[in-house]
């Protein structure tokens, strides 16, 4: 379990809870103080015109850790089962 941004590493699973649907993706409150975003592509294995298509605010959802970038303080995740 991570505590803060700068403790997560990549692989990471969290349940997180859709905080925001954007028209590039969904923000991901894993509960780090920093919402995470999953990209479009990266919310199911079919071609979705919009987020919202599949997800709404509220959805608690199951993410891995893609990436995390501390200096812009972004988080990058996947819905996706690779």
């Amino acid at each position: 379990d991570a505590m803060d941004i700068a403790s997560l590493r990549v692989g990471m699973v969290f349940d997180g809870v859709v905080r925001n649907v954007a028209d590039f993706g969904a923000f991901v409150d894993i509960g780090v103080h920093q919402d995470g975003l999953v990209h479009i592509s990266r919310i199911c294995k079919r071609f979705i015109k919009h987020p919202a298509e599949v997800l709404k605010v509220g959805d608690v959802v199951n993410v891995r850790v893609l990436d995390v970038d501390l200096k812009k303080k972004r988080i990058s995740l996947t819905m996706l089962k690779e």
